[in-house]
């Protein structure tokens, strides 16, 4: 009997020593790109003004484990003041109290709370059904959503020019709706779109 509990401890070890490493094996890159590219893309699409613009003002960090992609969590943070549109006025209306209150709402932020399930239809390449909160002007709103998840190994140098280490490439679109985050709510959508799409291809850097 005392050989017997002897040779399951000793079995156990392995089994907990792989379960360690896999932990082990998640890796948190960050959304801060060092080259500027990283940006969001949204459309209002009205019968009478279309508008377009972009933000570039991402940050936050996501853990990744390639081996167990269902376990992804992380926050991706955007500044509300670096929301852009040509048009002068229409971007400070945009950034004004009625609509995103920047001053008071500096940030938007989506957190990951959780990944349904998982695909993988080509090696390294990931499609997540994610939910999680998203907040903009102070309203918090859950959100659920499919992400293309693209984990590229040893890649980091080949876009830096200089830093070594992987790459996460984080890609989705989705909408929001403008009177869910109180954005100008009386505003009528022949004006302005009550749906707001958004199209999300970022670069996510860990280093090594």
């Amino acid at each position: 009997m005392r050989l017997f509990s002897i040779c399951a401890l000793i079995a156990s070890v392995p089994i907990a020593t792989a379960q360690t490493t896999a932990r082990a094996a998640a890796k948190e890159f960050d959304f801060k790109d060092p080259k500027g590219v990283n940006s969001i893309a949204f459309v209002l699409d009205s019968l009478l003004e279309p508008i377009m613009g972009v933000t570039t003002g991402i940050s936050g960090k996501v853990s990744f484990d390639p081996e167990n992609p269902k376990a992804t969590k992380g926050k991706i943070a955007v500044d509300a003041k670096s929301l852009h549109i040509e048009n002068r006025g229409m971007k400070d209306t945009l950034h004004g109290p009625d609509w995103l209150d920047v001053q008071k709402h500096p940030t938007i932020e989506f957190t990951i709370k959780d990944v349904k399930q998982v695909s993988t239809p080509e090696p390294n390449v990931f499609e997540l059904d994610v939910t999680g909160d998203l907040t903009c002007k102070g309203v918090t709103k859950p959100l659920a959503t499919k992400v293309t998840a693209t984990y590229l190994p040893d890649q980091l140098e080949n876009r830096s020019g200089r830093m070594k280490g992987d790459l996460l490439l984080l890609r989705s679109n989705f909408v929001m709706k403008r009177g869910d985050f109180d954005i100008k709510k009386d505003m009528t959508d022949k004006v302005v779109a009550e749906e707001i799409e958004l199209r999300v291809a970022i670069a996510g850097c860990f280093k090594k």
